[in-house]
């Protein structure tokens, strides 16, 4: 009878020990909210010039880099991973690149090129440390005054900004991410500022986008033709491509990867020339006419500074953007843009 007792009583044991594994506690409502709370808060931020999903509430500061688009400087670095780039005349018939970088951090940034009054303005609407090499007479007098905080070749030449030994100067000036982060701490530069943004589409509103069909855009800056470009839609991607004259496509000097793009904004402001060399003052507060094209269709649009950030409007609403990466194009309102733009 012993025996048995002691046999009953060891199964009950391991039956008890088993039922304490097997059954685990309801979680509380709290936990479980909790956890909800959090999973929502990694999809709700997003990036304010690409509508992109964002891990946590970007804090980080955009930086807008003046980018040489001289035939001997291209292919260029970095342009790939721009959120917005800003394509305007510099001098004669040659335009100069803003690329503006928060979402992503290219490796290699360039060839960086001498920076100009109206492209600073567009830099100090993003709150943006603004990177160039050299500088337009009014362009140095800002800097030198503060307007923007800025990182220039000029001072640092051989040792934030580099030579690259295959290309000729003035087109071999180039800077890495890790050197602009080096050059704001070493000047004290707040790396984390808010960056105004645009408004975003939702994916059923894409779905309903109505406009002119348009599958491919010109732009042309001169009869020359040295800065003329064109971006073609593929609708296997749902995105535009871009080329240079003559057909070359625009794609990265290190990765070879193209240059996408999800809304083209073109705009006509007016220009006026200040100087022998061909440098101008744009006017880029004023407002104007302008083309968006998205998904391979285009309308027509005004556009307005709206605190540094140019942005779309039709009949007094802010035209919302497809989620992505924004290029815009500025041409000068003579000849303006039914003469500087053609579609097909």
């Amino acid at each position: 009878m012993k025996k048995w007792a002691v046999a009953i009583a060891a199964v009950l044991l391991l039956f008890s020990g088993c039922s304490k594994e097997k059954v685990k506690e309801p979680e509380k409502k709290e936990e479980k909210a909790a956890k909800q709370v959090v999973k929502k808060q990694e999809t709700q931020y997003t990036f304010p010039l690409t509508g992109m999903a964002a891990v946590k509430e970007p804090e980080q500061r955009a930086i807008a880099v003046m980018i040489n688009n001289h035939p001997k400087a291209r292919p260029q670095s970095g342009l790939s991973k721009a959120d917005v780039v800003y394509e305007i005349l510099a001098e004669g018939d040659i335009t100069r690149f803003l690329a503006v970088f928060q979402s992503e951090k290219p490796a290699n940034i360039g060839p960086v090129r001498s920076a100009r009054d109206y492209y600073i303005k567009l830099a100090k609407g993003l709150n943006a440390l603004y990177i160039a090499h050299g500088y337009s007479p009014e362009a140095k007098k800002m800097l030198n005054n503060n307007y923007v905080d800025n990182l220039n070749g000029m001072v640092y030449d051989g040792t934030l900004f580099k030579r690259s030994t295959a290309r000729k100067a003035p087109h071999n000036s180039y800077i890495t991410y890790e050197n602009i982060l080096k050059g704001a701490k070493l000047k004290k530069y707040s790396m984390k500022k808010t960056t105004p943004g645009f408004q975003f589409l939702s994916d059923e509103e894409m779905k309903n986008l109505s406009g002119k069909a348009a599958n491919s855009v010109a732009i042309n800056y001169s009869t020359g033709g040295i800065s003329n470009s064109s971006f073609v839609y593929d609708a296997a991607l749902g995105k535009y491509k871009r080329f240079f004259s003559g057909g070359q496509q625009t794609v990265d000097l290190e990765t070879n990867n193209p240059v996408l793009v999800d809304n083209i904004f073109i705009i006509e402001a007016v220009h006026s020339f200040i100087d022998s060399y061909g440098r101008r003052d744009i006017d880029l507060t004023s407002g104007g006419k302008g083309y968006l094209l998205q998904k391979g269709k285009v309308n027509e649009v005004n556009w307005e500074n709206h605190d540094g950030l140019i942005v779309p409007l039709k009949d007094g609403q802010e035209v919302r953007m497809v989620p992505g990466k924004t290029w815009v194009n500025v041409v000068p309102t003579q000849p303006g843009l039914q003469k500087s733009v053609s579609f097909k």
